[in-house]
């Protein structure tokens, strides 16, 4: 490969490995992606909003290392806090204390420790890499006074500053999470080191490549550390802090130095590490060797190929952000508390005009809280979530929430739902009911239009005592399958039968109920994206006017409804005038209204 091909596919993406994953970042992105406790890979990805202030500081030597570590490190830490609420403990019920923090300050445990954790860190930090040397400098200066104020002093310093890495990297290879940590540190490398040299990105071709890479925060580390005993070395002996007679004051003074000190040394770090990654000729080597060596021996091992999956698919979403400015940042499926969480799904729904009734439904089915406690700070598990996000996700493509959960109740009944027939809406249950209580024993009663067979499965449910007959009519085959499967699943019998509307019927019925499509056909495209993309328009379309079905009905009822018999219309909004005149004969009409107080059935008697 030629050095001008080599140049092309150079990247600027970086990474650094997350608890079970790996996160990836770009020019303008950053992706993470980890395999979750069910060993799938969920992938976050989110933009970098960077200001044009901070864009034109970050093209300034030097200054733009200072910039880059302190973004690297918010982002980092960030990254991993975020990597290990994909894991949060599923089974471990909420303390006391935990629920007293969600209450009183609206946010959980985990944050609060995320928060300690990265103040914790950076002292140690500067406990272990910053005082303990310059204490310990001071404590063997004070046992060979002749060393004070030498530049023995100063090659002390940073020997016992690179004796403590070493010993501290050593250690930490001890936990096991930390070397599964540096697996993962691997299958970065390897996934860069396979993109720049030009090969596909294959599991097999990233296993195939180096775990060692020479833009490494490892080797970073180390140029920082021997830049940081040259720098305060001279700085020290510039300010005459060599001439101080007492060690103690003298270690605090280097100390303090040291502190100040520390973006500059950062910077000029980071611009020795670009410097020495642009060459790869002998003398560049020798100054990246102990940094490569390190990785070796310390901060990386070989991964498994899932670990490389895991890796691929980080850097392939980094890639692709970077590409495409369009493309939608993404969340990991974690925990938390269920009011935050409702509150970002149904703003989520509002985005994409979904009624947030459906957000509550589906938190309240799943979680099984009712709707009026949705508003407590109870803790949302993991594995919760993950079940909630699925529901969601399937919601945003328009599928009717009632269709994805399954099922829906029904005047007392558990009624299963698909596409085979309309969700029963719940002023039905009111037809339902009527139909129920007119009904006497040893009636017979047909329930025309029957589609998921809700209401003739809840009258005879509701019937069961009076000895009642049952009988539902549709034209649609797959609709009489589904209204068996409701009959089976609630336990009653039913007898079914395909016709259109009375084509198929034989008999007298005491009461006849029917919910027949009543959507002029004109309207049908102007419905609601969830009905009119989902439901089946044969349930639907009324004809021109939405009155084709009741005119039929009016045509043949008498011929099978016996003498003294009931029929029970439901209709749409503004048809009631229409729909009496079509029985204008009849002995009498009794109009009900709905939950809203619309007019929407009517009582016809024989």
């Amino acid at each position: 490969m030629s050095k001008k091909q080599q140049k092309k596919l150079t990247t600027s993406v970086g990474g650094q490995a997350v608890i079970e994953g790996v996160m990836m970042m770009g020019k303008t992105a950053c992706a993470t992606a980890v395999r979750d406790p069910d060993g799938e890979i969920q992938i976050e990805s989110t933009r970098l909003n960077t200001s044009k202030k901070v864009k034109t500081v970050g093209k300034i030597p030097v200054v733009r290392g200072m910039v880059n570590m302190v973004r690297s490190l918010t982002i980092g830490m960030k990254t991993l806090m975020r990597s290990a609420d994909v894991f949060g403990e599923d089974d471990e019920e909420p303390s006391k204390f935990e629920k007293w923090l969600s209450e009183k300050f609206k946010c959980d445990l985990m944050s609060v420790l995320s928060v300690f954790s990265v103040a914790l860190g950076v002292l140690l930090a500067v406990g272990l890499f910053m005082v303990a040397p310059n204490l310990l400098v001071s404590w063997v200066v004070s046992l060979a006074p002749s060393l004070g104020g030498t530049v023995w002093e100063y090659v002390i310093l940073g020997g016992v500053k690179l004796v403590i890495f070493l010993i501290y990297l050593a250690l930490i290879l001890l936990m096991p999470s930390m070397r599964r940590l540096y697996q993962y540190h691997g299958a970065e490398h390897k996934t860069i080191n396979c993109y720049e040299s030009g090969k596909e990105l294959t599991v097999e071709n990233v296993m195939a490549s180096s775990r060692i890479h020479d833009r490494c925060g490892t080797s970073f580390m180390f140029i920082v550390l021997l830049i940081n005993v040259v720098i305060i070395s001279l700085i020290n002996w510039a300010v005459g802090i060599q001439n101080i007679e007492s060690n103690i004051l003298r270690g605090f003074a280097r100390l303090g130095v040291e502190i100040v000190l520390l973006p500059l040394i950062t910077g000029v770090g980071y611009e020795v590490l670009k410097l020495l990654a642009r060459f790869h000729g002998a003398v560049s080597k020798i100054f990246k060797a102990p940094g490569m060596l390190m990785q070796k021996v310390f901060t990386t091992r070989e991964p498994a190929p899932d670990m490389v999956e895991v890796a691929i698919a980080a850097f392939n979403r980094a890639m692709d952000m970077d590409a495409d400015p369009e493309l939608p940042e993404t969340k990991f499926v974690t925990g938390g508390l269920l009011s935050k969480q409702l509150e970002e799904t149904k703003k989520l729904f509002a985005e994409n005009n979904i009624d947030e009734s459906d957000a509550e439904w589906i938190y309240s089915l799943l979680l099984d809280v009712p709707r009026s406690e949705l508003g407590s700070n109870r803790k949302v598990k993991p594995s919760e979530s993950k079940k909630i996000n699925a529901v969601i996700q399937e919601r945003l493509t328009g599928r009717p929430l009632w269709y994805i959960i399954g099922d829906v109740d029904f005047y007392g009944c558990k009624i299963k739902v698909d596409e085979r027939a309309l969700i029963p809406r719940p002023e039905t249950e009111l037809l339902a009911e009527a139909a129920a209580n007119l009904a006497e024993e040893g009636d017979k009663i047909l329930d025309m239009c029957t589609g998921s067979g809700c209401i003739a499965v809840s009258i005879a449910r509701r019937c069961a005592d009076k000895n009642v007959s049952v009988t539902a009519a549709d034209i649609s085959e797959a609709a009489i399958m589904l209204a068996r499967e409701n009959a089976d699943l609630n336990g009653v019998k039913v007898n079914f039968v395909q016709s259109n509307l009375f084509e198929n019927i034989r008999g007298k019925y005491n009461l006849i109920v029917c919910n027949p499509p009543y959507i002029s056909s004109g309207v049908i495209k102007t419905l609601a994206r969830e009905v009119k993309d989902f439901e089946p328009h044969m349930a639907l379309d009324g004809g021109d006017d939405g009155l084709d079905f009741y005119r039929r009905i009016a045509k043949d009822v008498h011929r099978y409804i016996a003498r003294g018999g009931m029929l029970i219309l439901e209709y749409g909004e503004g048809q009631l005038d229409a729909i009496l005149q079509l029985f204008s004969k009849r002995e009498y009409f009794i109009p009900m209204k709905d939950f809203s107080g619309t007019d929407r059935f009517v009582k016809i008697a024989f």
